[in-house]
C-alpha cells in the first residue's frame, strides 16, 4: 500500500536525501520517495505504518524534519526546520557555510559550520537590507528615525544613514574585538621571549627568567581562554565528530606548545635536559601558542571582511529596490511602503524614481534606464502596455503604472534569490577539493607524527626541541580551507558579477559545463528575431471579402488566442480600428492554426495542413503568391470561411540587430551554431542565409528535443537558447539550457542560465564569464595546491640539511592566514 504524507523542514536536496534514507530504514516500508518542491513524500509500506512509528523516526535522527498526515492543502508554506515561510516582500536570515561542506544546505541561526567548522556567513536577503535604511538630519546626526521625513529641528530632509545591522557585521566586529585583544596580550609575550636574543638581557637584571615565565603564562590566559577559545572549541567538535579539518590542525599544534609550557613551568624535572635553558628552566613556547592563535584570528578578520565583498554583487541590487512609492487612491495621491502594495494598485512613478514593483504602464510614457538589471547603458522608451521592472529608474517624464508582481515576485527579488541559490550550489570541479579534503588531515597528521620521530632520530641536538617546533610547524602551515574555498568564492563572486551582466546563473555546474559547449543550439523566434511579429499584410483572394473583412474576421477569432502570431492580428485590426466581434467557438490546432465561428461562420485560420484538415481547397494561384511570400522568409496562413479559401495574410519578425554580431563572435570562438525552428522551411532558409546558420524547420517540441539528443550521440556538448514553452523539453535535454527573459516562466524554469535582456549578446557575455570563472578556479586549487605542497615539508624541515633553514610555527600561523585570504582576494578580482 501507498500513502502520502507532508515533510517539513526540509531546504535543499541534501535535506530530501537524508528524510528518504531516514524514511527507508523504518521497519515496514518498503520503499520512499521524497519531492522536495512539494514538501510531499509517498510511502510504499509491505503492512500499515502507523504516523507514530514514522515521527519516532524522524525525532530520533536529531528532530530537524517532521513527518505529518497529507492534508492536501498547499505545502510550500514551510521553511527549513518547519518555520512557517515569510510573508511575501519579507526576506528571510539564511546562513551557509562559505565552503559548501553540505551542499546547498542552510541555516537559521549564526554559527559555526559542523563539518568544517567555518563562521557561517549570512545570505544577504530583502529583510537584512530593510533593517539597515535608517534616516538622520545632515545637521543634526543625533536625529535618527527609521522613516524618511523632515527633522524636527530644523526642518530639512532627512537622507538615509547606513546601519550595517546583518549578521555578517556582527561577527566582524566581533572578531576584530577579540583580535585587539589578543594583540595587547600577545605583543608583551613576544618581547619577553624575543628578548632572550639581546646579550646580557635587561629583563633578567629585574627578575630571574622562571617568574618571567610565569608573567608569559599569565599573559597567554586571555588570548587563549577569551580572544581565540572558540577555535578550540571547533577543534574539539571536529574531533568528536570526525569532521577532521584545519581547526582539528590548529587545535593541536597550539594547544600542544600551551600545554607543553605550563607542565614544563609547573613540573621541569620530568623533562629531558635537552628541554632546558642554561637557567634550568624549561623552554617554554607561551609566545609561540598566542602568536600562532592571534596570526590565525587576524586571518580570520581578514576573511571576514573579504567574505562581505564577495557578495557585494547581491548588496547593490538590494539597494535598487525603493523602499517607498506613490499610491493612487480614489484620485488621491499617498507615499506608502513598498511592502504594502497590492497586485493591481496604480502607482505614480515621478522623474528620476525607482520603480517600486513589476508591472504595466497605464498612462503616459518615458525612457527607463534599465541598465542595473539589463547590463545594457541605453535607455529603453517606453509607453503604454509596456512592461516596467522593479529597480529600474524612469527617465525625466512621469507616468502612472498598474502592479502586476509585487514582493518576492518581482524580477528583481527573483534575481536576488536566483544569485543567492547559485551560490550556494557546488560545481562539479569542487568534488576534486572535496576528495583531497577528506584525507588531508588525517595525512598531515601523520606527517608531523613523522617529522617529530625523524628530528628525534636523525636531528641535531636539542632533537627533542628540533622535533617538537617542527612538528607544531607542519600542523600550523597546513590549510585545507584555501582548498575548500577555492571553488565556492569564484563561484559566487562570478555569479554576483553575471547578475550585474543581465546574465542570471540558475546553479554553479550550469556555469562550469558552458566552458565546455561545442554546439549552441539557437530557436528562431524571439531569440535570433524580435519574436515580437507584425502584420505586414492581409490578401484577398475572394471578391466577396475585403482585406479588411479577412482582418476583421481573423483578429475577432485570434482574440481567444495567446500564441504571439494571434496577438499580432489583434494589435493590427486595433490599430486599423476595427471592432471585433466575440467568437462563439474556438478551438486551438497543435502546429496547424486555430477554427472556430465568428458571426455564424465557420472559420480556419492557418497552414496547408490545417486547411486540409477542415477539407477546403487551396487553388494553385493562391498557393504560387503564398509560396513566393514564404521565400522571402515571411509566414504566411490562409484564411477558410465556410470551407472556401478567400485569402491570406503575410506576418513578419524582423532579426534582432544584437544577432549578427553575436553569432559571428560565437562561430569564431568555434562554437557551431544551429538553428531549430517551428516555422516553414523558406522563413528559416532566408534567416539561416542572411546569418550564415545552419538550420532545420518545421520542428515540434519533440523534434527539438530529438536533435539535441542526436548531437549528444556524437560526443558533443550542447547548449540550447529558446524563450518558449515550445522549447523547454530541449532546454532541459541539453547540457545547459539558456532562456531568454523575455519569453515564458516554463523556458525559464527548464534553464540553466536566464538572459535579463533576451538576445544572443547576452549569451557570448555567458561564454566569457564560464571562462573567466572557470579560469579563476584553477588559479585558486593551483595555488591552495602548491601552497600546501611547497609549505608542508619546508615546515617539515626540508630545507635545513641544504641551507641551514627551519620555520617557525609563527612565520607558519601567517602563512597558513594569509593563504585563504589569498584564494578570496584573487576570487574578487573577477568584480
Amino acid at each position: 500500500m501507498k500513502h502520502t504524507y507532508t515533510i517539513t523542514g526540509m531546504s535543499c536536496d541534501g535535506c530530501r536525501n537524508h528524510v528518504e534514507q531516514t524514511l527507508k530504514h523504518v521497519d515496514g516500508i518498503k520503499s520512499a520517495r521524497v519531492d522536495l518542491k512539494a514538501h510531499q513524500a509517498v510511502l510504499e509500506m509491505d503492512h500499515h505504518v502507523s504516523i507514530e512509528q514514522l515521527q519516532k523516526a524522524m525525532a530520533e535522527d536529531g528532530g530537524h524534519y517532521e513527518i505529518l498526515e497529507d492534508s492536501g492543502h498547499d505545502h510550500h508554506t514551510y521553511h527549513h526546520h518547519g518555520h512557517p515561510k515569510p510573508e511575501k516582500g519579507k526576506g528571510t536570515g539564511v546562513f551557509y557555510c562559505p565552503m559548501h561542506c553540505e551542499g546547498d544546505k542552510t541555516y537559521d541561526q549564526p554559527g559555526d559550520c559542523p563539518v568544517c567548522g567555518m563562521d557561517l556567513v549570512e545570505e544577504v536577503s530583502r529583510k537584512s537590507h530593510k533593517a539597515d535604511t535608517q534616516y538622520t538630519c545632515p545637521m543634526h546626526p543625533e536625529v535618527v528615525k527609521d522613516e524618511p521625513g523632515s527633522c524636527p529641528i530644523c526642518g530639512m530632509d532627512l537622507v538615509p544613514k547606513e546601519v550595517d545591522t546583518s549578521a555578517e557585521n556582527k561577527t566582524y566586529r566581533a572578531l576584530i574585538k577579540k583580535f585587539w585583544v589578543a594583540v595587547v596580550f600577545t605583543l608583551p609575550i613576544f618581547f619577553i621571549a624575543m628578548s632572550e636574543m639581546i646579550p646580557d638581557n635587561p629583563l633578567y637584571q629585574v627578575m630571574p627568567m622562571k617568574y618571567w615565565n610565569w608573567v608569559q603564562f599569565g599573559l597567554s590566559i586571555p588570548v587563549v581562554f577569551y580572544a581565540t577559545w572558540m577555535f578550540f572549541e571547533r577543534a574539539y567538535r571536529s574531533i568528536v565528530t570526525w569532521n577532521l579539518n584545519m581547526w582539528t590542525l590548529i587545535g593541536i599544534g597550539s594547544s600542544a606548545a600551551w600545554l607543553f609550557s605550563v607542565v614544563g613551568m609547573l613540573f621541569p624535572n620530568v623533562f629531558p635536559v635537552q628541554f632546558k635553558t642554561e637557567a634550568g628552566t624549561v623552554h617554554v613556547y607561551f609566545e609561540a601558542a598566542s602568536v600562532i592563535l592571534t596570526l590565525v584570528l587576524l586571518g580570520q578578520v581578514l576573511e571576514a571582511r573579504a567574505h562581505s565583498k564577495t557578495n557585494s554583487a547581491v548588496k547593490e541590487l538590494l539597494k535598487l529596490a525603493p523602499n517607498k512609492a506613490v499610491r493612487i487612491r480614489n484620485g488621491e495621491e499617498e507615499v506608502v511602503s513598498v511592502d504594502d502594495i497590492q497586485v493591481g494598485d496604480l502607482l505614480r512613478v515621478k522623474p528620476g524614481d525607482k520603480i517600486p514593483v513589476d508591472g504595466l504602464i497605464e498612462e503616459g510614457n518615458s525612457q527607463i534606464d534599465e541598465s542595473m538589471i539589463t547590463g545594457e547603458p541605453i535607455p529603453v522608451e517606453k509607453s503604454v502596455g509596456d512592461k516596467v521592472s522593479s529597480g529600474t529608474i524612469n527617465g525625466n517624464q512621469s507616468f502612472v503604472m498598474v502592479a502586476e508582481r509585487v514582493g518576492s515576485e518581482t524580477l528583481l527579488s527573483q534575481i536576488i534569490d536566483m544569485v543567492n541559490s547559485a551560490s550556494r550550489s557546488r560545481a562539479p570541479i569542487q568534488r576534486l577539493a572535496d576528495k583531497i579534503s577528506g584525507y588531508f588531515v588525517p595525512i598531515v597528521v601523520v606527517i608531523a607524527v613523522l617529522t617529530f620521530i625523524a628530528w628525534a632520530i636523525f636531528g641535531p641536538e636539542p632533537r627533542y626541541v628540533y622535533a617538537f617546533v617542527n612538528a607544531i610547524a607542519v600542523l600550523i602551515i597546513a590549510c585545507p580551507c584555501a582548498l575548500g574555498l577555492a571553488t565556492p568564492m569564484s563561484v559566487m563572486v562570478g555569479v554576483g558579477k553575471g547578475a550585474k551582466e543581465g546574465v542570471l546563473i540558475k546553479n554553479a555546474e550550469a556555469l562550469e559545463t558552458l566552458n565546455k559547449i561545442d554546439v549552441l543550439v539557437v530557436d528562431k523566434t524571439g531569440t535570433i528575431t524580435e519574436g515580437r511579429p507584425a502584420v505586414e499584410k492581409v490578401v484577398s483572394t475572394d471578391e466577396q471579402y475585403s482585406e479588411e473583412d479577412i482582418l476583421q474576421v481573423v483578429a475577432s477569432l485570434n482574440q481567444q488566442s495567446e500564441h504571439p502570431l494571434a496577438e499580432a492580428t489583434v494589435r493590427r485590426a486595433k490599430e486599423d480600428g476595427l471592432s471585433l466581434s466575440k467568437p462563439d467557438k474556438f478551438q486551438s490546432e497543435t502546429g496547424k492554426g486555430v477554427v472556430g465561428e465568428v458571426e455564424g461562420k465557420a472559420i480556419a485560420i492557418g497552414n496547408d495542413k490545417l486547411i486540409m484538415a477542415v477539407n477546403s481547397e487551396i487553388p494553385i494561384k493562391v498557393s504560387k503568391l503564398v509560396r513566393e511570400e514564404q521565400q522571402k522568409g515571411k509566414t504566411v496562413s490562409y484564411v477558410a470561411i465556410d470551407g472556401k479559401v478567400v485569402g491570406f495574410f503575410t506576418i513578419s519578425d524582423p532579426i534582432k540587430k544584437t544577432s549578427h554580431e553575436a553569432i559571428r563572435e560565437l562561430k569564431s570562438r568555434g562554437i557551431e551554431v544551429l538553428m531549430l525552428t517551428g516555422d516553414n522551411a523558406y522563413t528559416a532558409q532566408a534567416i539561416a542565409s542572411e546569418l550564415d546558420l545552419d538550420f532545420k524547420a518545421g520542428m515540434s517540441p519533440e523534434d527539438k528535443q530529438k536533435v539535441v539528443k542526436q548531437l549528444q550521440s556524437e560526443g558533443k556538448k550542447v547548449a540550447m537558447a529558446g524563450d518558449g514553452i515550445n522549447d523547454s523539453p530541449a532546454l532541459a535535454q541539453s547540457e545547459v539550457g539558456i532562456a531568454m527573459g523575455t519569453g515564458t516562466d516554463v523556458a525559464i524554469e527548464s534553464a540553466g542560465i536566464t538572459l535579463v535582456k533576451g538576445d544572443l549578446k547576452g549569451i557570448l557575455k555567458a561564454f566569457q564569464l564560464s571562462k573567466n570563472v572557470m579560469r579563476n578556479i584553477r588559479q585558486n586549487l593551483f595555488f591552495a595546491l602548491v601552497y600546501n605542497t611547497v609549505g608542508i615539508p619546508v615546515a617539515a624541515g626540508l630545507l635545513f640539511p641544504f641551507f641551514g633553514v627551519l620555520l617557525s610555527p609563527m612565520l607558519a600561523a601567517a602563512a597558513m592566514s594569509l593563504s585563504s585570504v589569498s584564494v578570496i582576494g584573487n576570487s574578487l578580482r573577477l568584480r
